[in-house]
């Protein structure tokens, strides 16, 4: 490689603006698979490499920590509605009912603006890690489809190891948090009192969860839950419209001295951080970005942008509602699950407990997909379907899927596989493949503190401040520093020279046009 084509490129890449605003410099992210094996697999550049085509050097890098041909890739693609549904379904979960919570434990003022806040920073955070995997000028030919690889590739296998254990963390907690809302919900409408009962309770939290989230966490593709998701966001928007309507705002705020009084005292309270911890588990979505992206049919950074604005846009919107009216309706008792503040019998009670248990069955198998996509990649490397597998227990169990259209080869978006060939799942126990055992292992590994413990609000705070803050704000960051971190500071030494540069001729400017060359040299000066 030259010495002038490693100056030309480093100084092209110098000038690159990294909000990446020109879609069409970006427009090959499909990268890695232009080129093909024999096989119809796409071929797989390492990540420590060096060539004069690109014209950078990345030999210290870690190559990401998963293999393309072994990654089990969606085959189901969903529009942009499809994959905002998702989103707004991720994000709007558990953590919405806990809002008014979160403005208890911060204050009002400080909960409603840390939402904004998180809200956007989320939204930064999640255009900042997919352009960052797809479309940035090092990163774009390498095959990082998940956040792990993002996060291996400045910082190797802690990165990536960093970023599973968190987002397992986030997806675990919301997954209890899920259940945990189910058991106060739909035994309550179905006639049982709130903290009695608890055989029954458990009782019926089994047998939901087993017919409505089990099935869909079955399902391979985040693409297959765009209707149910489409339904859950829309139940949460009747929810939100509940919790507005029939909070007793007017009597609560009455009689603390009126409204005036509470905007007055109500402001920021020393648990701020644990209502922190509860907005940050509410907004995080960051640990299912990459699958929800990954199934957007016609990947570009404007369409993942459209995507994002208006999901978060959406939940923020429908969080402050139901955060600051669940909170005025009851402010001192308001609990971590705000509907049971909420009166029993009453036909709008349990109106709104049937839309959260919708919400809850069909939220659930989001996070569902994410703590499956971790064990998956820790145990397996990436290989959901284990290829050409066959089930431990009953070789002539096998699960065939035809993928794609005859051609063979990758056409469009290289996470979609189009192959004539049959993969045949395998690799699980009894009559499941290895995606419906390690969908039900997680389930079950859920399932048992969800008929443990009874309160939402530790659940949330203590997922928030461990796996929320982590996967939100800080890997993010991280990355994105680990990737231009370079070209981050010389940008900061630059502007400090400037800023110097500027100083240093107001000074001369201030002191009558004296410059150096006017000062004596030592040795010049006389008495």
């Amino acid at each position: 490689m030259t010495t002038e084509s490693n100056d030309a490129t480093t100084t092209n890449y110098h000038n690159m603006d990294f909000n990446y605003d020109n879609d069409d410099d970006y427009q090959q992210h499909q990268s890695p698979t232009n080129n093909t094996s024999g096989s119809g697999a796409p071929s797989i550049r390492p990540a420590a490499f060096e060539t004069e085509a690109d014209g950078l050097n990345i030999n210290n890098r870690a190559a990401p920590t998963t293999n393309l041909s072994e990654l089990s890739l969606p085959k189901k693609k969903s529009s942009i509605l499809g994959a905002s549904s998702n989103l707004v379904n991720s994000i709007v979960g558990a953590g919405i009912i806990g809002i008014p919570y979160a403005l208890r434990m911060s204050g009002l003022w400080a909960g409603v603006l840390l939402l904004l806040l998180v809200a956007v920073l989320t939204d930064k955070s999640l255009r900042l890690l997919i352009e960052q995997a797809s479309f940035h000028p090092k990163l774009h030919h390498l095959p990082i489809h998940t956040f792990e690889d993002l996060a291996s590739y400045p910082y190797g296998k802690f990165g990536s190891g960093f970023v599973l254990f968190n987002m397992f963390i986030m997806a675990y907690g919301a997954m209890v948090a899920y259940l945990l809302i189910i058991k106060d919900t739909v035994p309550t409408v179905l006639g049982f009192e709130h903290g009695e009962n608890l055989l029954e309770r458990n009782l019926i939290l089994v047998a939901t969860s087993l017919l409505i989230m089990v099935p869909l966490s079955m399902q391979r593709d985040m693409a297959s839950l765009s209707c149910t998701s489409a339904i859950s966001v829309t139940a949460d928007m009747i929810l939100v419209v509940f919790v507005a309507a029939f909070s007793p705002v007017a009597e609560t705020v009455e009689e603390n001295g009126g409204l005036g009084e509470v905007l007055r005292t109500d402001g920021i309270n020393s648990t701020l951080f644990v209502g922190l911890g509860i907005l940050s588990t509410a907004m995080a979505c960051q640990h299912s970005a990459f699958i929800v992206a990954n199934s957007l049919e016609d990947k570009t950074r404007s369409r993942w942008s459209w995507v994002t604005k208006q999901s978060i846009g959406v939940s923020a919107i429908l969080c402050l509602i139901l955060g600051i009216f669940g909170y005025l309706g009851f402010l001192g008792e308001t609990q971590g699950d705000v509907l049971n503040n909420f009166p029993m019998g009453t036909v709008q009670a349990d109106g709104a407990r049937i839309l959260l248990a919708f919400t809850m069955f069909f939220t659930y198998p989001m996070e569902s997909f994410v703590a499956r996509h971790v064990l998956i990649m820790l145990i397996h490397n990436g290989d959901m379907d284990a290829k050409g597998g066959c089930t431990l227990e009953n070789e002539s169990r096998v699960e065939e899927e035809e993928l794609g259209d005859e051609g063979g080869g990758v056409e469009g978006d290289d996470l979609t596989v189009s192959t004539s060939r049959s993969i045949i799942e395998g690799g699980g126990l009894l009559c499941m493949n290895r995606r419906q055992t390690w969908t039900l292992l997680v389930y079950l590994s859920t399932l048992f503190p969800a008929l443990i413990f009874n309160d939402i609000g530790p659940v949330l705070s203590l997922t928030g401040a461990i796996g929320g803050g982590c996967i939100a704000y800080i890997g993010p960051g991280l990355v994105y520093l680990g990737v231009n971190g370079e070209d981050f500071l010389n940008s900061i030494l630059a502007r400090l020279e400037r800023w110097r540069g500027s100083k240093d001729v107001n000074s001369n400017s201030g002191s009558g046009g004296v410059t150096e060359e006017d000062l004596p040299v030592d040795g010049d000066a006389s008495l």
